[in-house]
């Protein structure tokens, strides 16, 4: 089918400055079992093509849906009209932007692919994972899915660019809701943050298949357990938290263009400003920070973005210090007469063949350090651990926030000791990550991330990796539920 659509794009290729094609299919299949009770399968294939034009000044897009010859036509059409109405009314010069001439392939693991194994099969595991999580009359809800999506994308250009890329994306997820009186608890499975690129292996990779009793043991425990204390102390987030943490206070205020301020007017600006890249403090001398797209099993790897630049991987912070913002070529180029010398990553992507790539996070994660999980606890005179992303709240700067977990444990005279419902905390990014006081080693790392990102207009939803290991903070807020 590529050799096919890649003679049409070139057969469609208008005689313009740049011009580029690229198409996206995306085969997705959703398996879910709620209270023993299978749902009713869902399926969807997603195909089409984005044509961009740059020339003599202008810069314009057009997508289809119709791969036929007289379809990309259109879509040409359209990318030149548009081309042509915004000469001389683009924020940057086109002509500068460096134009995709790398040809290369990228392949995602599957070792066991999702395809070879019968739908019935799936279905069975399902229902014997959801079985597992129903353990007492008090969890009324009960809940298991797979959700696996393979994608493939061509890019083809007119000076001589040609990029494949195939993948394969499953998230497991399970979930229990328990109830006592009034009072309802939630526990999870990492709140979907086990997605991985890879087939049928991922469930044994991240631990699906042995994760139901304990999921429904620490809903039993949460009925029963006090709040969340309120007072200033120590915190330890585990990964499935971190996740939150990274992709939050660091992820959305270092993406290039929201500092140069695109996002405004939706999901607000940032508390980072151009001239902090090099010098700014952003953590503590412990905080090393990499955008790696490298993690083959990560869920946001690959080898070229959507604007053909290949990917590498960059530390965005090293030893606290900030210096390099989340930004692709277009932003770069949009960034340098007001901060000369800046730099980026390969990090322009989009959602879907219908929408322009945009600076968006990929695999952003913190590098392992040095403490163990026991030694960490250790520490701690006094402290709370928490554990799985509940609930957020992020000011329009990226800055101020707020966010809950499903399950917390006090740590007193160095030791876990009782369980704590509704664990929260608060803090301000510019100085919560200079709180930062030990970073876990490789034995605590977790590869994960999230299939919820969403950003621009019209919104754009991708899938975003974090791997962290377990980290602790100092003087953070924390409090409970209502009393």
């Amino acid at each position: 089918m590529l050799e096919t659509l890649e003679a049409r794009f070139r057969a469609a290729m208008p005689a313009v400055d740049f011009c580029s094609f690229r198409f996206l299919q995306e085969r997705a299949e959703l398996i879910a079992v709620r209270r023993g009770v299978l749902e009713p399968v869902s399926t969807s294939d997603d195909l089409g093509v984005m044509v961009t034009v740059a020339h003599d000044g202008g810069w314009g897009y057009g997508a289809t849906s119709d791969l036929s010859e007289e379809g990309l036509k259109r879509a040409v059409k359209q990318a030149q009209e548009w081309a042509q109405r915004t000469k001389g009314r683009t924020v940057f010069d086109p002509a500068e932007l460096p134009k995709a001439q790398a040809k290369g392939h990228y392949e995602g693991p599957a070792a066991n692919p999702w395809e070879g194994i019968k739908l019935v099969d799936k279905i069975d595991l399902l229902k014997r994972e959801c079985s597992r999580l129903k353990t007492d009359d008090a969890i009324v809800n009960w809940e298991s899915s797979l959700w696996h999506t393979a994608g493939e994308s061509l890019i083809v250009t007119n000076v001589g660019g040609r990029l494949t890329q195939t993948f394969s994306y499953v998230v497991p997820h399970l979930g229990v809701h328990a109830n006592k009186g009034g009072e309802t608890v939630r526990r999870t499975f990492g709140a979907q943050a086990f997605g991985r690129q890879g087939g049928m292996e991922v469930l044994q990779q991240t631990g699906f298949n042995t994760a139901a009793p304990r999921i429904a043991e620490q809903a039993l425990e949460l009925l029963g357990a006090p709040n969340c204390p309120e007072e200033t102390t120590q915190v330890l987030l585990a990964p499935d938290q971190m996740v939150l943490q990274i992709h939050e206070s660091i992820g959305h205020p270092l993406e290039l263009d929201r500092i140069l301020g695109d996002e405004r007017n939706y999901a607000g600006t940032s508390f980072v400003t151009l001239d902090m890249f090099g010098s700014y403090t952003y953590g503590s001398e412990l905080l090393n920070v990499s955008f790696d797209p490298t993690i083959s099993e990560q869920l946001a790897s690959y080898g070229f973005d959507d604007e053909g630049t290949p990917a590498t991987k960059e530390f965005v912070i090293e030893k606290g210090k900030l210096l390099r913002p989340l930004g692709g070529a277009t932003s770069q180029v949009r960034a340098q007469p007001l901060q000369p010398g800046i730099t980026g990553v390969a990090n322009a992507r989009s959602c879907s063949w219908n929408r322009p790539p945009i600076d968006r996070m990929a695999n952003l994660n913190v590098e392992p350090g040095d403490s163990s999980f026991e030694d960490m606890v250790g520490s701690i005179e006094r402290g709370v651990y928490m554990e799985t992303n509940l609930s957020w709240s992020i000011d329009d700067s990226r800055n101020k926030f707020q966010f809950g977990c499903e399950y917390g444990r006090m740590i007193e005279d160095g030791e876990l000791t009782g369980v704590v419902k509704n664990p929260n905390y608060r803090g301000v990014s510019a100085s919560f990550w200079r709180n930062l006081a030990k970073v876990g080693d490789r034995s605590t790392v977790q590869v994960m991330g999230t299939p919820y990102c969403g950003k621009g207009e019209p919104n754009q939803m991708v899938r975003v990796g974090h791997a962290s290991p377990t980290c602790l903070f100092r003087d953070v807020e924390v409090f409970g539920g209502a009393k």
